[in-house]
């Protein structure tokens, strides 16, 4: 039987734009894009690029905390990056970084804008637990 387990932060921009920040569904654990909130849910770089990537990796941390999963169980993520050209190498040093060895299926797309004033970039994923942790 699939079980079913939604998380979120709490933040208005949940009710806001109606969305849970990931759910569980069965083994696989879907996440919504994220991207550089606080712990207050404030979004405190706007503009800078490296400390928006730092924070949404830290969100991603607590996504996969919440289920007591880890980095080397997300499958595949899709990154949001605006101004791509001027992004690209700090966001493929980053993402080595982040994944220390783990090659999960990605895509990278450069876009216009994004949800709020100043973003430049917000990632979604998938984990699959039946991975070892």
């Amino acid at each position: 039987m699939a079980t079913s387990d939604v998380f979120s932060y709490g933040i208005p921009a949940e009710s806001d734009f109606g969305y849970a920040q990931a759910i569980r569904s069965g083994d696989l654990i879907h996440v919504s894009g994220q991207l550089a909130f606080d712990e207050a849910g404030g979004f405190p770089h706007p503009g800078d690029f490296d400390a928006q990537l730092r924070l949404t990796h830290t969100a991603m941390d607590r996504v996969l905390a919440h289920y007591g999963a880890t980095r080397g169980q997300i499958v595949s993520q899709t990154l949001y990056v605006v101004d791509l050209g001027r992004h690209a190498a700090a966001t493929a040093e980053a993402n080595l970084a982040y994944f220390d060895g783990h090659r999960p299926a990605s895509t990278v797309l450069g876009v216009t804008e994004l949800s709020l004033p100043g973003q430049l970039v917000e990632i979604a994923f998938l984990v699959d637990t039946r991975l070892p942790a």
